[in-house]
C-alpha cells in the first residue's frame, strides 16, 4: 500500500545506514539489523522485520522506530504503527526519505484505523510530493468526505480519477463516492451541480433517483430513472429500479415489463429475477415465479429473500419438502430482513 515514490530503496537505505558513525560496534549491529529488516519489508515479510528490530532491545535510534512502524503497518497492525511513528516523526530530518515515509505511513495507518480527522494532516503533507499517486488521493478524498469537507473531497476525487474538480465529471464522481458513503445530502448537492453544468450527463439522474428511492420519494425516483433512460436507453439498472418502484407501489404488470427489459439488457444480475419472481407470484403465475426465483438463486445463492420467496411459492404449490429446504436455507443465511 505504500507509495512506490516514497518507499526507500534498499540501495539508498544501505548507503544511509553505513554513514552512521557513533558507537561503532553498536552502530554496526543496528545498521545490519536495519538493512535486514528493510529487506524483509521489501520482500513482503513484515513479521520477520519486526522480530529482527525487536531483537535489538531498547534503543533510542529514530531509524529503528521508523522502520518498526513501517513494518507494523505492513503487518496490518496500524495501532502499533501509529504508536511507534508518532513520537519519532519529528526527530527525522526534514525532507529525508525516512521522514516522508513515516508521514505517509502515519497518514495511512490513521486512515485504516478509522482516525479520519487525524489522518488528514499527514496525507496532506505527503500529497504534493506524489501528485500522481491515486491511492493517496483516494484515501484523502474519503477522509475529507467523511469529515464533511465536500469541496476538498471533490478535489481529491477529481485527482484520483483525473478530471477537473469543478467540471460536470468532477461533481458526478464526488456525488457517486459520497453516495457510496451514505452521505446523501452531500451526494445530492454534487449531482445537482453536475447536471447544472451538463443536463445530459449520463449516470447523474440515476444516482439522484437512487437517493430519492432510498428516501421513499418514489414518484421523484421514477421520474429521475426515466430521465436517465432518455439519455442512456440501455441502462439496465435504471430499468431495474423502475421495476422496484412499481413493485413497491403494487403495480405488478408494470413492474414485470420494466424488470424483463432490464434482464434483456443484463441477464446476469440477480435483482430483477427475484423481483420478477415476486411479481409473477402476485399475479397468479407460480411456474414463472419459480423459474425466475431459481435463476435468482443461481446468480446469488446467498440471497435470503430469493430462498424465502422460492419457499413460499413451493409451499403454495403443495411441495412441502422442497419448501422446507428453502425455508431452512433462508433461516441460515445472514443479511437484511426478508421483505
Amino acid at each position: 500500500m505504500l507509495s512506490k515514490y516514497l518507499s526507500i530503496s534498499l540501495v539508498s537505505f544501505v548507503s544511509f545506514v553505513s554513514s552512521i558513525g557513533a558507537q561503532p560496534e553498536r552502530a554496526s549491529d543496528v545498521g545490519a539489523a536495519l538493512i535486514d529488516a528493510r529487506r524483509f519489508v521489501d520482500a513482503g515479510q513484515p513479521v520477520a522485520a519486526i522480530e529482527k528490530l525487536n531483537a535489538l532491545g531498547d534503543t533510542d535510534d529514530p531509524l529503528v522506530a521508523e522502520l518498526l512502524g513501517v513494518a507494523y503497518f505492513h503487518a496490518n497492525d496500524p495501532a502499533r504503527a501509529i504508536e511507534r511513528l508518532t513520537p519519532v516523526v519529528t526527530r527525522l530530518a526534514p525532507g529525508s526519505l525516512e521522514r516522508r515515509e513515516a508521514v505517509q505511513v502515519l497518514g495511512l495507518s490513521h486512515y485504516v484505523a478509522g482516525h479520519l480527522a487525524e489522518s488528514i494532516p499527514y496525507l496532506e503533507e505527503v500529497r504534493p510530493l506524489v501528485p500522481d499517486e491515486v491511492k493517496l488521493a483516494y484515501a484523502l478524498g474519503m477522509a475529507y468526505a467523511q469529515t464533511q469537507q465536500p469541496d476538498k473531497a471533490r478535489e481529491s476525487f477529481a485527482r484520483t480519477f483525473r478530471v477537473e474538480p469543478d467540471s460536470a465529471a468532477g461533481h458526478l464522481i464526488a456525488g457517486q463516492m459520497m453516495n457510496r458513503l451514505e452521505l446523501e445530502r452531500f451526494a445530492e448537492a454534487e449531482l445537482k451541480a453536475a447536471l447544472q453544468k451538463d443536463p445530459k450527463l449520463p449516470e447523474a439522474h440515476y444516482l439522484l433517483g437512487q437517493i430519492a428511492i432510498f428516501r421513499s420519494r418514489l414518484d421523484e425516483g421514477l421520474a429521475l430513472m426515466r430521465d436517465e433512460l432518455a439519455i442512456n436507453p440501455a441502462h439496465a439498472m435504471a430499468m431495474y429500479r423502475i421495476g422496484d418502484i412499481y413493485s413497491r407501489q403494487l403495480k405488478w404488470d408494470a413492474a414485470i415489463t420494466a424488470l424483463q427489459q432490464s434482464l434483456w439488457i443484463n441477464p446476469y444480475y440477480s435483482g430483477p429475477y427475484i423481483l420478477l419472481g415476486k411479481a409473477y407470484s402476485k399475479t397468479g403465475q407460480p411456474a414463472a415465479a419459480e423459474d425466475m426465483l431459481r435463476r435468482g438463486v443461481l446468480y446469488d445463492p446467498n440471497n435470503k429473500s430469493a430462498h424465502y420467496l422460492l419457499a413460499q411459492v413451493l409451499q403454495q404449490a403443495g411441495r412441502a419438502e422442497e419448501a422446507k429446504r428453502e425455508f431452512a436455507i433462508a433461516e441460515r443465511l445472514q443479511g437484511d430482513p426478508v421483505k
